[in-house]
């Protein structure tokens, strides 16, 4: 029915496109001059009209049985495609029932193998991100795409894996095994650390670390490239990758990261000891300088306690006494005033230990001064750090701990470099002030054998 109010819809159109056109094909007529030439245009228009009309009604008429034939045959085409849309249905639902049916066979047909081709795609997805980010990719490049490609496959598509697929996996497996126990060279293309690209010799160890001359390599997961550390470990790891590279068989200590490059790479970001005391900041550079000056002295005093202990020693073994030591001078006293009585020389023995004593205690409350100031000043770094944390807590808030870091480094590498200039500079003021003690303890036993003798002879 609404095929037929289509054709008829269709054939209005056309009456009407071709009325337009006929009144359109009609010339105009000139403009009238007045009443009577406009009434006789009026009615030749009407006539010219009328006889128009007449002509496209038979025009109609004649081709009528030629639009009834191609209405039927519309009707006709279109019972046929409601009967194949009807069939296309039923065989749609048989299809499914089909489909369904068959699947439900194929679950039952595989039982097990089902979960085996579950496990299948899992390791396949498992080992391709593994081989990603393994060192070993960098010898054997592209050894992920095609295990990537079957868990794709298996997971878009109900496409069963064939024993092909199955013992490619396998191969892999076993290859990454085998590969993780060998030491492998191999030439590949290596990013330095300005920039600059080159072919190196590379040493692989296993499936923990790749090195060229003698520095340690990283490989790019995301572009698949082999670049040097921005920053290198210590000396002594860096003394293991050029023993490895030099030696072609036996034993070789060297420095693995089983990790695969995670603690290789924590290692490389622990600051140096230069920059531990950078960390300091000023305070710290004040502490190290008053420990550099309290170890001049320390080891000034340390030589000169040294040598006039040597110059003691040979005096107590001479009789004759010599300028060249404090005990020496000491005794020269006695020869110097023979006949004073016993309180005389005990003063006068007294004044001239008085004179030794700061020439052997020279500088050594400088350095029990900075033994003292040294762990002051780390306080000092300590408090002025931690203002600098509560700063950036109140700029900042404590959502990122980096920004709390560096005023908590000030704080601690200060107390650390307090304590570590006053522990030394007070065992060595202690052992330095022991020492003038002795040669002080010296000199006051030798005038009061000198005054025992004198005063044995008086009486």
């Amino acid at each position: 029915m609404k095929l037929t109010q289509r054709i008829v819809q269709w054939f209005s159109v056309i009456a009407l496109a071709a009325t337009s056109s006929a009144a359109l094909a009609a010339p105009l007529p000139q403009d009238p001059i007045n009443l009577d030439q406009l009434l006789q245009q009026l009615e030749q228009g009407k006539f010219s009209q009328s006889e128009s009309n007449k002509q496209r009604e038979q025009r109609f008429r004649e081709k009528e049985q030629e639009q009834k034939a191609m209405l039927e045959d519309a009707i006709a085409q279109r019972n046929q495609l409601e009967q194949r849309a009807e069939q296309l249905e039923t065989d749609f639902e048989q299809n499914e029932v089909d489909l369904g049916n068959l699947s439900d066979t194929l679950t039952q047909r595989m039982g097990s193998l089902k979960e085996l081709f579950g496990v299948l795609q899992q390791v396949a997805n498992d080992a391709s991100g593994k081989f990603d980010n393994s060192v070993i990719s960098a010898q054997y490049p592209g050894r992920s795409d095609a295990l990537e490609e079957l868990a794709e496959n298996m997971s878009s598509s109900s496409k069963l894996a064939s024993i092909e697929d199955i013992e490619s996996v396998w191969f892999a497996l076993q290859k990454e095994m085998t590969e993780s126990g060998k030491v492998a060279e191999f030439t590949t293309e290596v990013t330095a650390a300005n920039g600059d690209k080159a072919e190196q010799e590379v040493v692989r160890v296993g499936a923990f670390n790749l090195v060229s001359n003698g520095k340690y390599l990283e490989r790019m997961s995301s572009t698949g490239s082999v670049a040097e550390l921005v920053r290198q470990p210590s000396g002594r790891y860096l003394d293991t990758a050029e023993n490895i590279q030099q030696t072609d068989s036996g034993i070789v200590t060297f420095g693995v990261d089983p990790t695969g490059g995670s603690i290789l790479g924590l290692l490389v970001q622990a600051p140096s000891l230069g920059e531990r005391i950078d960390q300091g900041g000023t305070v710290g550079y004040i502490i190290l300088a008053l420990g550099a000056i309290g170890l001049l002295f320390a080891l000034e005093r340390f030589v000169s306690l040294m040598l006039l202990g040597n110059k003691v020693k040979r005096q107590l073994k001479k009789d004759k006494p010599s300028q060249d030591n404090p005990l020496g001078r000491v005794m020269l006293i006695k020869d110097k005033y023979p006949q004073a009585d016993t309180e005389t020389l005990e003063l006068k023995l007294s004044e001239g230990i008085l004179r030794e004593v700061p020439k052997i205690t020279r500088n050594l409350t400088f350095i029990k001064i900075i033994s003292v100031v040294a762990p002051l000043m780390g306080l000092l770094g300590t408090v002025t750090g931690m203002i600098n944390t509560f700063q950036a807590i109140t700029l900042f808030g404590t959502g990122d701990p980096k920004l709390m870091a560096g005023g908590i480094s000030q704080a601690l590498v200060t107390t650390v470099l307090g304590l570590v200039v006053a522990i030394p500079m007070t065992l060595l003021f202690a052992t330095l002030h022991t020492r003038s003690k002795n040669l002080i303890h010296i000199l006051q036993e030798q005038a009061s054998g000198i005054i025992a003798e004198r005063s044995e002879r008086g009486e």
